[in-house]
Order: C-alpha cells, then structure tokens, then sequence
C-alpha cells in the first residue's frame, strides 16, 4: 500500500475498489493519528510562511506579458487579478525553502526557483483559458469566463499567449534540465485532454484511465514544478524524486477532491456550476465508484450522459452510494503518501507547511 501511488495505473478498477475498502476499514485508525502528529507540531500556514516570497507575484506575471494590443493586453491579465489563492506557485515556493534548508541549510529562494513559482502560474492559467474554450465554459473563480467576453477564437489566441510569455520565461533561466522538465507539463496537458476526450468501453479499464488523464492535466504541473526547483536547490536526485512524489501525489488528491466537490458543493461557493463535469459527459471518481452499486449507470457512461435525464439521475445515484467517500479516502491515501515522501526531508518550518498543505487539500470546500 504504500507504493500504491507509484502503482495504481496497473490496477483494475475492482482491485482498486477492494483495496480501499479493505484500506478504509484497516488502517483509518493509522491515517488519524498520522495527521495528528502533523497537528501537534508547531501549525505552519502554508500561505502565511509562503507570502514572502509571493509578493507581486500578479505583478511580475503582467511584467511577463508584454503585449502591445489593448485587447490582447486585457484578456492575458484577466485571471491574474491576484482574487486567487495561488496554490501551485505557493507549492512551489515552499518545496524550493525546504530543499534549500534539506541542502545546506539555505533558507532563501533564489530567482530561478521564483520564477518557475511564476512559470507554473503561467501555465496553469493558459491551460484554464483553453480549457474553458473546449468546455464551453461559462464562468470560472465566480466572474464570466473569457471565451464569453471576447469569444472562443480570441480566447485560443491568449491562452496560446500567455505560455509563450511562459516559455520565453523559462528560456531565461537558462538551464536546459529546468526546460525539460516543465516543457513536459505542456505535453502532459495536451495528452491529459486528449485522455478526456476518449472513453474506455472495458469498466475495468476506466479507473486507469482516469487516473491517468488526473495526472496529466492536474498532478504533472505540481510535480514537475517541485521537482524543478529541488534541482534548482540541491544536486541530489534522491530529493528531485521526493519532490516530484510529493507534488505528484498533492497534485492527483487535489483534483479528485476537486470530483468530491462537483457533487458537493453549491455553486456560489465552488465559483462555477456544479454537476459541471456529468454535463461535460466526464465519468470522475465518484461516478466510478457508484458504478459498482448502480450498474445501470455503465449505458450512460457509455453514452457521456448524453441523454435526456442522464445528467440527473446519475447525480442521484452518486448521492446515494459510497462514491463521494471512496473518492475522499483515495485522496486521502495520495495525501498521506506525499506526507510519507516529504518527510524524508530535513525538518524546516517550509516541510511542516507542505504537510499541513496535505490536510488542507482534503479538507477544503472550493
């Protein structure tokens, strides 16, 4: 189990099933008290220890984005109104402190390591826009998407902008290992939305296949962005391998609480509608799972929720199986094993927030 992470794309979807359910049941006693020790350390805030070095982080992404078109100008700065939280960019900032101190006991962040915090902001900003023009999006963090403002060609225009500003970014560095690294992101998502686009008619097949397609369009920029700054920081790869696992495996449980939420919260307080991905035809981790109690709902998976009624009765089914539980225990499990990983580490106020970072990513409501 605790490799499962490193695993889990070779399961089946049953074995996978099994295992959580005998995992839940075994060793739920052992994932409490493993968070209990976190909590009984001196509480690091994450976003309080990583402010510092996110100062203007909005700023120094605009300095990026030289466009000399008004129009073009506006539409790249309109997620980057600094409302977010900053999630990855904060990640990574923390990862670099941590490998730092791991290191030599450095406890500054040197430019380079900012600016993947920068990149990886970038990119995942991009990946938004274009996300939204394939989904047909409507509205994102609570205001209209830009795909609605300025339409969906425009909007292709400045999502392909504002990852070659990243790009350009990234050329600056001048590190050629760096640039493999996050290049590999962008591949990753493209090959995550083409794993999006498909479905897997053999039921045993499609847990994989989700995860898979999580990994790339999710987990791939969290961990590349942390292994890149670890290599930034430090020359051993035994600490690019943590800090590629750890980001991996935050990265793949943040998404799956991002399924949870689509069930379970409103839509004031996610920022955009709910049952969001059941319209989009998607099959996430609590749909797979309520397929094993509900397995009339196979026809619609098939069919991506197509017909009449779907999108509503498969909502219903998910309500009322174990899929909303299943899928938050297999985020847990993912959470403590990025626990597991970046305990490895020398102890630093910056390793304690990204262990806190992991109960928080679990217990977050949008």
């Amino acid at each position: 189990m605790c490799h499962f992470a490193q695993t889990s794309s070779t399961l089946s979807f049953p074995k996978i099933c099994n295992i959580f359910w005998r995992f839940h049941h075994t060793t739920s006693s052992h994932l409490c008290s493993c968070s209990k020790t976190v909590s009984d350390e001196k509480y690091q805030d994450p976003f309080q220890l990583g402010r510092k070095d996110l100062k203007n982080l909005y700023e120094d992404i605009k300095k990026e984005l030289l466009v000399s078109t008004a129009e073009l100008k506006e539409m790249c700065e309109y997620y980057f109104d600094g409302k977010g939280k900053a999630f990855r960019p904060m990640i990574v900032v923390l990862m670099a402190r941590a490998c730092n101190i791991h290191h030599n006991n450095s406890r500054e962040v040197q430019a380079s390591q900012r600016s993947v915090a920068i990149i990886a902001e970038m990119i995942h900003t991009a990946s938004l826009v274009h996300d939204d023009v394939i989904d047909d999006a409507n509205s994102r963090r609570g205001k209209m998407t830009v795909n609605q403002i300025w339409g969906e060609r425009k909007a292709v225009l400045a999502g392909d902008f504002i990852l070659s500003a990243a790009s350009v970014a990234l050329a600056r560095i001048g590190n050629t290992t760096i640039i493999s690294v996050l290049t590999q992101v962008i591949e990753d998502l493209v090959r995550g939305e083409f794993l999006q686009l498909g479905s897997k008619e053999n039921e045993n097949e499609r847990f994989a296949h989700y995860l898979e397609k999580t990994f790339k369009k999710t987990a791939s920029l969290i961990a590349n962005s942390c292994k890149a700054v670890s290599i930034l920081g430090c020359p051993d790869p035994k600490v690019h391998e943590i800090a590629y696992q750890y980001g991996k495996n935050v990265g793949i449980a943040f998404q799956l609480i991002d399924d949870v939420l689509d069930f379970t919260s409103c839509a004031n307080h996610l920022g955009k509608p709910t049952a969001a991905d059941l319209k989009l035809g998607l099959a996430t981790g609590p749909v797979l799972f309520a397929c094993r109690q509900f397995p009339e709902m196979n026809a619609m998976i098939m069919r991506r929720f197509s017909k009449p009624g779907d999108v509503e009765r498969a909502r219903k089914y998910v309500l009322q199986s174990d899929g909303v539980q299943q899928t938050t225990y297999l985020a847990q499990r993912y959470c403590h094993e990025a626990t597991r990983e970046i305990s490895k580490l020398r102890p630093s106020p910056e390793r304690e927030a990204l262990i806190q970072l992991t109960e928080m990513v679990l217990t977050r409501d949008k």
